[in-house]
């Protein structure tokens, strides 16, 4: 049921409207005012609908239409007057009323106006959920404290206007934090355009930024957009940004600077309203003492800044991400759900993982292709993880020196696992406490417990 939100002074239209709407199945709430208009608009129950009156003492009706779209932008607004004109008609739309209805009203056109207007904001809902599914595709998973910090970090960001650099190893998500930003912010509804800078030739990188017209260069039959024209009302996200020369490097500078430029070959000047998010894997720090990066460029983009840490630093999240994983490749091969057993995570959550959750998510993937049946076990699993002991046997190590080498890492991944605490894991690898306790000693783990 729809909850329309009446907004009149007049006691007798607030109490006729509520009787026919309630009569056609609405849920009616109604307010005499701005002030109980807006506590209406952000209460607990919020309205799918106002039908807002113009002309009330104190605040109008076209103030508190300016608020609710600062406030609930997504809410539709059907303005009520008993005597409008075009100005006001045409003042309201441009405040981003959905419509303008005249009194005396004429209910059979007020309740048209009125379906309307809930079949669009249910169309942009619905188109928002998509596009949300199609930029994001993924969620950032796992729930250790460094990606705590980091979603809280996107829902804190993701609304402002500022620009915003990560950094990060590769394959620890980078270009999916940028998504999300992008998602939480006010833009969502504008394009998400990607640029991976150490992809693209240094002599077609300003082309592919910046566009270029026709005949600027052998090859250049017709005019080409660049990202950050076709970027404009959304966000741009420039990936690997440590790999630009300082040429490009010196241009990026001025959009961000003037929000202006000039297609390669081409004497125009394009203005654009672009959210700039950068990423890369280097220490820029590092880079601008060698001369590689501009100090004046990594202050500009630093406003925000992000790090994404690497899965050897969350390692809890490991069995979270696997299967994951290795539901999502199950479902894009059309196979059968598969399981992953918990000794095989346990070898998982021990591997030093140099790729991050792109290697993880690479072999997980292999695996479900590759293992007979339903189950992938620890025998499934490649040698080096299988047994991370081989690397010490291999430089000389003894069988026993092997042996307390595998049994430490795979003791700190259940430890882990269980938060810490000795009798969840003694359970969960199948020992008394007492023992595990002792095993503890003996390897020199120091175990850190949950909170």
């Amino acid at each position: 049921m729809n909850r329309i939100l009446v907004v009149d002074d007049e006691e007798s239209i607030r109490r006729s409207l509520a009787g026919i709407l309630s009569d056609e199945g609405f849920e009616v709430v109604l307010a005499r005012d701005a002030e109980e208009a807006l506590a209406c608009a952000e209460g607990a129950e919020p309205p799918d609908l106002v039908l807002l009156d113009i002309a009330m003492p104190g605040r109008d009706g076209l103030e508190v239409l300016e608020e609710l779209r600062q406030r609930r932008p997504e809410l539709p607004v059907v303005m009520m007057s008993g005597h409008g004109t075009i100005e006001t008609a045409v003042r309201a739309t441009r405040l981003g009323a959905f419509d303008f209805v005249e009194k005396p009203l004429s209910f059979d056109k007020l309740l048209l106006t009125m379906q309307h207007a809930l079949d669009q904001a249910r169309l942009l809902r619905e188109n928002r959920r998509l596009r949300a599914d199609a930029i994001g595709a993924r969620e950032i998973l796992g729930e250790s404290e460094p990606i705590r910090q980091l979603k809280e970090q996107i829902e804190m960001a993701g609304p402002t206007h500022g620009w915003v650099l990560i950094t990060g190893e590769n394959g620890t998500g980078k270009e999916l934090v940028a998504r999300q930003i992008h998602l939480k912010s006010k833009r969502v509804h504008g394009p998400f355009v990607e640029v991976n800078c150490a992809a693209i030739p240094e002599e077609l990188i300003e082309s592919e930024l910046f566009g270029h017209e026709k005949g600027a260069f052998t090859g250049a039959l017709a005019r080409k957009r660049g990202k950050f024209e076709l970027a404009h009302g959304g966000t741009i996200f420039l990936d690997e940004i440590a790999d630009m020369s300082l040429k490009t490097q010196a241009k990026i500078l001025r959009i961000l600077q003037e929000h202006k430029f000039e297609r390669v070959g081409g004497t125009e000047t394009i203005e654009v309203d672009v959210r700039v998010i950068a990423a890369t894997n280097k220490d820029l720090e590092a880079e601008m003492r060698a001369g590689r990066f501009r100090e004046d460029l990594y202050y500009r983009l630093n406003v925000i800044p992000f790090h994404v840490p690497p899965l050897r630093e969350r390692r809890e999240d490991i069995p979270i991400l696997a299967r994951a994983f290795v539901a999502e490749s199950c479902a894009e091969a059309g196979l059968p759900p598969k399981q992953i057993s918990g000794r095989a995570l346990a070898l998982l959550q021990a591997a030093p993982w140099p790729g991050n959750v792109r290697e993880l998510r690479n072999l997980v993937e292999r695996l479900v292709l590759m293992t007979p049946g339903e189950r992938i076990g620890p025998e499934h699993l490649p040698e080096n993880i299988r047994n991370p002991g081989g690397a010490a046997q291999a430089t000389g190590a003894t069988l026993e020196e092997a042996r307390r080498a595998f049994e430490r890492e795979f003791l700190l991944a259940r430890l882990r696992e269980n938060g810490g605490n000795i009798s969840r894991t003694a359970e969960a690898v199948g020992i008394a406490r007492e023992s595990l306790s002792r095993k503890i000693k003996s390897l020199g783990i120091e175990v850190q417990r949950e909170g």
